[in-house]
């Protein structure tokens, strides 16, 4: 088959492009200044175009990256289908992670741009009136190359080579966090066949900072500590029966990779 992949340098689409070439496909990589239109015609899109830890500091950017660009392809392009990556921090605030849930953000909330940007991006694929456009929701993607990251995980990597960890929330703070190998599988299986709109990928399974902690003290003899009145921080677990209805999904445990994820970090 045939695959345009826009954002193939960015984590995710590093991984996604080095899949789908192990499949035989045939993969469209644009150069950032490539017209895009001509690039997406006939082909399944994935769109995995999108800013994450500076989209404060670029809001424009952020913008143009979530919402105006994939506007554009939607409304110019004959794709065979189209799979916009979302996140799953659209749940920030939520109890109900399943892909129906109704969304709270705030727009006076700085932080709320990317949730409100992702969810904008979704919204107008929704309402395309284009039948195969889709949408992944990843949760917190980690793989070898999560060590040299600038990320959560990236820093507790580079933390523990150096000998010390010092957490600045608490031990007990949680998040769901999915391995990139069963990302990208699934992203596949979604863009070629998925027979519904939304899907939320991600383990289904919260990782702790204790369980980060003390997966990484075992691999480096590194010590850790906890900063002084640090916060528990935890998010709503992922709700992911659609994608174990539909794929018989079954999640690596990310915890149980931490040797391939060290192997980067030095």
């Amino acid at each position: 088959m045939r695959f345009t992949l826009l954002g193939a340098h960015g984590f995710v689409g590093r991984h996604l492009l080095t899949y789908l070439t192990s499949l035989g496909h045939e993969v469209i990589a644009p150069a950032r200044d490539a017209r895009l239109t001509d690039a997406c015609d006939g082909t399944h899109v994935i769109y995995a175009i999108g800013l994450t830890a500076d989209f404060r500091q670029r809001p424009f950017d952020t913008i143009e990256a979530h919402v105006s660009l994939a506007a554009e392809l939607l409304r110019d392009c004959d794709f065979t289908s189209f799979l916009y990556l979302s996140s799953t921090r659209v749940y920030a605030g939520s109890t109900n992670t399943d892909e129906s849930a109704a969304l709270t953000v705030c727009p006076g909330n700085p932080s709320d741009l990317y949730n409100l940007s992702k969810l904008t991006g979704e919204a107008i694929c929704n309402a395309s009136g284009r039948a195969n456009a889709r949408i992944a929701r990843l949760s917190n993607v980690v793989g070898p190359a999560s060590a040299t990251s600038e990320s959560f995980i990236g820093d507790l990597c580079r933390e523990a080579a150096a000998g010390r960890i010092r957490l600045q929330s608490s031990m007990a703070s949680a998040k769901d966090y999915v391995w990139i190998d069963d990302v990208a599988k699934l992203l596949v299986q979604i863009a070629e066949n998925g027979q519904d709109t939304i899907y939320n990928v991600a383990s289904g399974q919260q990782t702790s900072n204790a369980d980060w902690a003390t997966g990484l003290a075992q691999h480096t003899g590194c010590r850790v500590d906890v900063a002084e009145h640090a916060p528990t921080i935890t998010f709503p677990p992922i709700d992911i029966d659609r994608i174990r209805s539909e794929f018989a999904f079954k999640p690596e445990r990310v915890i149980d990779r931490i040797a391939d994820i060290l192997s980067l970090a030095s």
